[in-house]
């Protein structure tokens, strides 16, 4: 296997070192110089807190490298998740969980196009994309209460490959009753039928 061209960034001289000498030594990973960042596959910025500095890089590493990032960091709060986001990081451990082993795997790990976050991290994250998606929903008039049970009922039925007979009998109601919250809800959403009905409340979490 071909080694990995990694660069360090460190938030102080003695942590950069550290960090390099830990790494030079597997096979996996090439070390270079920051002057040769232009060669590397992984930018790997290592930190004890998400500060101006440390945002001014990752933006930096976004904006001009074609390297994927992965960031070690002590503390990690909301704002700085939504910077990592922002910035297209790739991968991210905290600075507790960091060891020669667990760097590897996660140089590895950004090289394979893979993502790494801790669980905790995940759930924010998720919870993050959530506000996203309401904040862009909403000012549409399109948000998770836009149809009612009843109507996403229908369209997860619609979604499973059943037709307006076999909905019917599964919520016990008439197929009128079914083809009239069909039309109910494209009319309202302004869609051309009931695949683009499901389409769109799939795309928009409404389902």
């Amino acid at each position: 296997m071909s080694r990995v061209p990694v660069v360090v960034y460190a938030s102080d001289q003695i942590l950069q070192a550290g960090v390099s000498h830990q790494l030079r030594v597997r096979p996996e990973v090439e070390i270079l110089a920051q002057e040769e960042e232009k060669r590397a596959t992984v930018s790997l910025v290592v930190v004890d807190w998400m500060d101006d500095a440390a945002t001014r890089l990752l933006r930096r590493l976004h904006r001009m490298s074609s390297a994927r990032t992965g960031l070690v960091v002590g503390r990690f709060d909301r704002n700085a998740l939504q910077t990592t986001v922002e910035c297209g990081v790739a991968a991210v451990i905290r600075r507790e969980d960091a060891n020669q082993d667990s760097l590897v795997r996660m140089i590895t790990a950004i090289t394979r196009g893979e993502g790494v976050l801790p669980g905790d991290m995940l759930a924010q994250l998720l919870d993050h994309v959530g506000k996203l998606q309401r904040q862009a929903l909403d000012p549409r008039g399109l948000s998770l209460s836009t149809l009612s049970a009843r109507e996403v009922e229908v369209l997860r039925l619609v979604a499973e490959g059943f037709d307006t007979a076999e909905i019917a009998v599964k919520m016990s109601y008439s197929e009128r009753t079914v083809k009239n919250v069909l039309h109910e809800v494209s009319t309202r959403l302004q869609l051309r039928n009931r695949a683009h009905a499901v389409g769109h409340a799939m795309r928009h979490g409404l389902i």
